[in-house]
């Protein structure tokens, strides 16, 4: 019988992002109502020391997977790794971070030990039976559906910023069992170059503040006037499609379904019109702000504060009273 909860410890170069810690911090709250106990597996190269970080915030067990083909993650070894350990555990849930490399893994493990998987998760819940009711967005994002697996493993990739995030305690301590690197597939992908962008910012998916700029901004050049939002709120630069597709900013800012999907505390979208494909990537937003200058854009149909007006006049004077608050 599959019990216990089972979750993916993805880190970034050697550090555990939010989303890794809500999925911990909710395994946690789960397995203390249903009695079970709360696995995490850690995969990468010279990352034990965050088994620490793991237990601290309510994993009882950490399976690592330390060694220096791991640095970066492939899809071929990480998919061989984390099945296997699956497989041996057979945990009633499996829970990922639905970021990048989570929506790859967590497909490919539900293929891989044939279990039902729910994508794109913004809330969890457990049933009477300890089984999980998962709400997640369908139709780009118009309807929230909730949904149950019928099959004994149950696998959720999980939206960042959705789940509360539990106090950590460091007295808190957790077993870790170290397991070698043994891969009974042929590896098929080999990563030779991971390219990063010039400047080291904010990830729009792990941010609690985002500042979007849209086709609205009119020039690549707009990006400055949001450029100072984002400096004086400490928050992360985000985008719509129209102004990647411009070539006005790179695409790791683009927010969206063909982009990141974000919940953000606080998000504003800065000459925005609010297409469906956009809404979907932020509609999950506490505290939505719009400032445009047409005030049938759809994006104010989602607004919980909508500004209508020149947004190279509005952001300026925005800018300059926040700098007198902060």
């Amino acid at each position: 019988m599959s019990q216990g909860i089972l979750i993916f410890a993805e880190q970034r170069d050697g550090i555990l992002p939010k989303i890794t810690l809500e999925l911990v911090s909710e395994g946690r709250r789960f397995a203390d109502k249903s009695g079970s106990e709360v696995g995490a597996v850690l995969i990468g190269a010279g990352v034990e020391g965050l088994a620490d970080t793991l237990a601290a915030y309510g994993a009882d067990k950490v399976y690592l997977v330390d060694d220096p083909s791991l640095a970066g993650y492939n899809t071929d070894t990480y998919s061989q790794i984390f099945a296997g350990i699956v497989k041996e555990k057979s945990p009633a849930i499996v829970l990922l971070g639905a970021t990048t490399s989570g929506r790859d893994l967590g497909a490919r493990l539900s293929a891989k030990v044939g279990a039902g998987l729910a994508s794109d998760c913004i809330k969890l819940e457990l049933n009477n039976d300890g089984r999980l009711i998962l709400t997640r967005p369908i139709y780009t994002g118009k309807v929230l559906t909730r949904v149950t697996l019928t099959e004994a493993i149950q696998i959720a990739t999980v939206r960042p910023n959705t789940l509360p995030l539990g106090a950590m305690d460091s007295s808190r301590k957790g077993q870790v069992e170290k397991r070698p690197l043994n891969l009974t597939e042929p590896v098929k992908v080999k990563v030779l170059e991971v390219k990063k962008g010039e400047k080291q910012e904010l990830d729009v998916a792990e941010a609690d503040i985002v500042v979007s700029g849209g086709r609205g901004l009119g020039k690549k050049e707009g990006f400055n006037i949001v450029e100072e939002l984002v400096s004086v709120l400490n928050a992360a630069m985000g985008a719509s499609r129209a102004a990647v597709d411009s070539d006005w900013i790179e695409q790791s800012h683009q927010v969206g379904q063909t982009g990141k999907v974000i919940a953000p505390k606080l998000y504003i979208a800065c000459g925005i019109s609010g297409a469906i494909q956009h809404l979907v990537g932020m509609s999950a937003a506490r505290c939505i702000v719009a400032i445009n200058k047409d005030s049938e854009a759809n994006i104010f149909q989602v607004a919980d504060y909508g500004i209508v007006g020149d947004v190279y006049q509005v952001v300026p004077a925005l800018v300059q009273e926040l700098k007198k608050m902060l």
